[in-house]
């Protein structure tokens, strides 16, 4: 699998209309250029992560603007598409952090509200309603699970998807620059002890005022990273994922059979 991480840059002067227009157009660039079969988008890229009060003048339903802006960029370049997060307005219900992803046909193929919602007493975890679901997608070539941002610092979340049969998981976020050190070592932890790829595409720019970590990172089931980018620019990584690679590493080092805490009954 060739999968694109697309390191969008955030930045205050740009409208929503525009920016949703211009990553579009970048989606169906990078899916040419590149030849992806998955094309990946960070976390709350419409609005910015830390642009609180612009969720929920700018929060859609499910299927608004950016749902059918990236259903149609997904179809007309032909990949799986993990189209970062949304801020949701649920009709019935709270804003929701939603991340969704469409299949090369532009079908929802899998949509996942963030469970765990970062800014203690303030900010997102104030705004939002929690999601209580765990979400996989499959592929032809791999199950992926879904997570965001702030999730990473769980690993129970992450042990979850593993059970659920998730090979590669994608991680879109809007990590702030002073704790960047802390995204490249989650990043590497949960491939590690998951045994899967980790696929985790943040944002360039400042989102009011909050310097963004950048650093997109693509690590490996053994930990090993294949590619990262830069801390404060707009960036591509590609990278050619061997799937192969996530049974090997288990066949080889098989931790996750000594498992005593936790352990999901046998899937039939």
């Amino acid at each position: 699998m060739r999968a694109s991480l697309l390191q969008i840059a955030v930045e205050d002067d740009e409208s929503v209309k525009s920016r949703r227009q211009r990553v579009s157009s970048l989606v169906r660039e990078v899916a040419e250029r590149e030849g992806s079969g998955l094309i990946v988008l960070p976390e709350l890229w419409t609005t910015g992560a830390f642009g609180y009060e612009a969720f929920a003048a700018e929060a859609e339903p499910l299927e608004g603007p950016t749902y059918e802006a990236m259903a149609a960029a997904a179809r007309d370049a032909g990949v799986w598409l993990h189209a970062g997060s949304i801020p949701e307005r649920d009709p019935d219900g709270p804003l929701y952090n939603t991340s969704l992803v469409f299949s090369p046909a532009g079908e929802l193929a899998g949509a996942y509200r963030k469970i765990h919602r970062f800014g203690f007493d303030k900010g997102e975890a104030v705004l939002m309603g929690a999601g209580d679901e765990l979400v996989t997608v499959r592929t032809p070539e791999a199950v992926l699970g879904l997570a965001t941002c702030y999730d990473l610092r769980f690993p129970e979340l992450f042990r979850g998807l593993v059970d659920a049969g998730a090979e590669v998981f994608v991680v879109p976020a809007g990590w702030p620059a002073r704790r960047r050190a802390h995204w490249s070592l989650f990043a590497r932890a949960r491939a590690v002890e998951d045994q899967v790829f980790v696929l985790a595409c943040g944002t360039a720019g400042a989102h009011a005022g909050v310097e963004q970590a950048g650093a997109s990172v693509v690590v490996d089931p053994w930990g090993e990273v294949l590619a990262e980018a830069g801390p404060s620019s707009a960036e591509v990584l590609t990278v050619d994922l061997d799937l192969a690679k996530v049974a090997e590493t288990r066949e080889q080092f098989p931790a996750l059979k000594d498992r005593r805490m936790g352990v999901a009954a046998p899937r039939l």
